[in-house]
Order: C-alpha cells, then sequence, then structure tokens
C-alpha cells in the first residue's frame, strides 16, 4: 500500500489521468445503460402491443405511409416536441417507432420529462420489425 501512495504522490498526473478515465467509462455505461432501459426489442414490443400499448411512429408521413406497424398513428417526432397530443394523454402505455429506433429513443426522453412514464422505443425501429418478418402495412392497405 505504501508503494502505492508513493507511485501516486511521484505520478500525479498519471493517476489523475487514471481517475477520470475511470470516471468517463462509469459515466459513459450508465448512460448508454439508462437508454438502453427505454428500447426494447420487437418480441417485447409485441407483448406491449398485446398488452394495450398506444403504438406511435414518429417520421414523417410519407414515411409513415410507405409502411408502418398496424394499427400506429402517425405523430412527427416535431410534434411532440410541444404540448402532448390529446392521443398521448390517456394511453397507459406507449411505443415509440421511427426508423432506427435513434429518434424515437430521444423522443421517449422528452416524453417522461413531460410526465409520460411508460414509453418505451422499439430498438433497430421499422427496419428491426421488418427484419423480424412482422407485419407491416402501408398507408393504401390500412
Amino acid at each position: 500500500m505504501d508503494q502505492l501512495l508513493e507511485f501516486i504522490s511521484a505520478n500525479t498526473l498519471l493517476a489523475a489521468g487514471t481517475v477520470a478515465m475511470a470516471l468517463a467509462v462509469l459515466f459513459n455505461e450508465v448512460r448508454l445503460k439508462a437508454g438502453t432501459l427505454a428500447a426494447v426489442p420487437a418480441t417485447q414490443a409485441i407483448r406491449l402491443i398485446n398488452g394495450g400499448a398506444r403504438v406511435v411512429d414518429v417520421r414523417d408521413a410519407s414515411n409513415f405511409a410507405q409502411g408502418h406497424i398496424v394499427d400506429s398513428i402517425n405523430i412527427p417526432a416535431a410534434e411532440l416536441s410541444g404540448e402532448l397530443p390529446a392521443k398521448l394523454q390517456k394511453a397507459n402505455t406507449v411505443l415509440l417507432v421511427c426508423d432506427s429506433g435513434a429518434r424515437s429513443s430521444q423522443v421517449v426522453n422528452a416524453l417522461r420529462k413531460k410526465g409520460v412514464e411508460t414509453v418505451f422505443s422499439l430498438q433497430g425501429g421499422i427496419g428491426a420489425w421488418q427484419r423480424e418478418n412482422l407485419p407491416v402495412v402501408a398507408a393504401d392497405d390500412s
């Protein structure tokens, strides 16, 4: 132990850098973990939908029209930055969908700040949904 203290006192910059790196790694891991808690894979998303979750596609209307999850509604991400739409105020659970899962994860955080507690993002977005061969409908199909 004395050798360690002697090394630290002789190499203060190295010791400080090591502590700073460890804190940066810890902070990054906590941040990533918090983001993944809000993202659910397609299999869990199906359970949420079957349990009555409201599916909200946050992509723009043209992408939504090309293909979306059955019974989902389209509310672009920009519209969710303002006041909470009435369609979401009564929803017990909300599942957000975008192209890749990145934008919907950001919207999850914004909605949680507005008081929506049970809101999740589809991990991998509509692309992951389609890779799992799950049903998608186009605007003219619905």
